[in-house]
């Protein structure tokens, strides 16, 4: 008789991204917003049970009005480890939550950001280390708050060279290293 594979539980799966986070995210500083916001404990992490886009959608919609309800909640993470592990399915997706987002009245209020395990910026190699600053050991959105993200970068010096600085910064690490520091937080890289 076959195997199959159980899902990972919520907390294996909640305790791997807070580790991402903080190795990863704060570790490496990629995101200059985010150890405030997780030294506070102002992150919701929700693992998604989710087994297809439409369940996912629906998660969507009531973690949206979750965060709009409770602004002790700065940010949420959507971690749906069952659905969307195809990048190209992802993509595709993301443009159905723009979708929810307008239809909920909370375009500009909310934005979603993307991470997924096989993040890849268009026009780059799939091993090219600035993708690594999307990578995440499962797929998730990230939903964020407009007003404290404009906040916060109006009190940040030039936010335009985050991008650009954190993809030199992985380039200095090398292929050996990215590998070594994704492998300990659980999530595969590839090695050239």
């Amino acid at each position: 008789m076959p195997q199959t594979s159980l899902p990972p539980s919520h907390e294996g799966v909640t305790k791997q991204v807070k580790l991402w986070l903080e190795t990863i995210v704060v570790g490496l500083n990629l995101c200059p917003f985010a150890k405030r916001e997780l030294v506070k404990d102002r992150i919701r992490f929700f693992v998604s049970a989710a087994t297809n886009e439409e369940m996912l959608l629906s998660d969507l919609e009531a973690e949206l009005e979750r965060l709009d309800r409770d602004t002790s909640i700065e940010t949420t993470l959507i971690i749906h480890p069952q659905v969307l592990a195809d990048f190209f399915d992802y993509q595709q997706f993301l443009i159905w939550a723009g979708q929810v987002l307008k239809r909920m009245g909370f375009r500009g209020v909310f934005q979603i950001a993307s991470f997924h395990p096989d993040y890849q910026f268009l026009n780059s190699l799939k091993q090219a280390p600035g993708n690594y600053t999307n990578r995440s050991p499962y797929p998730m959105l990230h939903l964020l708050r407009e007003d404290s993200l404009a906040n916060a970068i109006a009190n940040y010096p030039d936010t335009r060279k985050i991008p650009e600085r954190n993809i030199a910064h992985l380039e200095s690490l090398g292929h050996e290293q990215l590998h070594a520091l994704f492998s300990t937080v659980g999530q595969h890289s590839e090695t050239p």
